[in-house]
């Protein structure tokens, strides 16, 4: 269980006897919470080997039947998330890596999975470079490989890979304006991925004809899959509600247009 370092000083500014009861229940509160979310212990609980099969949420898959297995991932859980995976699968993996936010990155202990720091809120040249990595990872993956992504909160800005014209200043701004808008994340991440050549399905795409399995740690209302982390590997119901528009445009006569 994950323990407050300060508890004994928090709990010896109780008043009375009462008050510091209250404090105790409340700080075990807290401490069963973040047990719970513990993105590490969310991993193990979800995803189990059974001798060669990987059972993940209810899915089984031969790890006899595919050739390499391999991680992507971005986000500010995905560090643990990948301590997780790795101390179930070991050296079953072959390569992978994660990015998490800067200064963060020596926190985790991984031997297969690379772990790379980038900026977040706002992107750097480091979040550019991590989302080329990525990529380029994804375009050695064949069809009998099986590569795991791990994505949650905070990958959108820690994986940037701005789409052609579209500068990183460009993305910079744009995210702080984003930022200082008052727009939900639904709609930032919205205009985040039309501006994106990693998010929206995009990494997916480069990843075809691997067998793809999503763990996604979600920070949104609602879960949607192609809002955490702007969907990478998450279809954009966006472009295809743009691309019905168009359609619908091209049927009509040029008096309706």
């Amino acid at each position: 269980m994950l323990k407050i370092g300060n508890r004994e000083t928090l709990l010896s500014y109780a008043e009375s006897p009462s008050s510091r009861r209250a404090r105790e229940i409340a700080l075990d509160t807290v401490e069963n919470v973040l047990t719970a979310i513990d993105p590490k212990r969310i991993i193990k609980s979800k995803v189990v080997l059974n001798e060669d099969h990987l059972h993940v949420n209810g899915h089984s898959f031969d790890l006899n039947s595919f050739h390499r297995i391999l991680v992507i991932g971005g986000g500010k859980a995905s560090g643990s998330m990948a301590e997780g995976l790795e101390e179930i699968l070991g050296d079953r993996i072959e390569e992978g890596l994660v990015v998490v936010p800067r200064g963060t990155e020596d926190r985790y202990k991984t031997r297969r999975i690379g772990v790379q720091g980038a900026s977040h809120p706002i992107p750097d040249s480091r979040s550019v470079e991590t989302a080329k990595k990525l990529m380029e990872l994804a375009d050695r993956v064949g069809e009998g490989d099986l590569v795991l992504c791990l994505f949650s909160g905070g990958g959108s800005s820690l994986m940037t890979l701005p789409r052609k014209g579209i500068s990183l200043n460009d993305k910079q701004a744009i995210t702080d304006l984003l930022l200082k808008s008052g727009a939900t994340i639904n709609e930032t991440n919205a205009v985040r991925k039309h501006l994106s050549a990693f998010k929206g399905g995009q990494l997916a795409k480069k990843l075809h004809p691997a067998t793809v399995v999503n763990l996604l740690l979600s920070d949104v209302v609602g879960d949607r899959l192609d809002v955490i982390a702007s969907g990478p590997t998450a279809p954009d119901p966006q472009r295809r509600n743009l691309r019905l528009e168009k359609i619908r445009s091209v049927g009509k006569s040029p008096r309706d247009r």
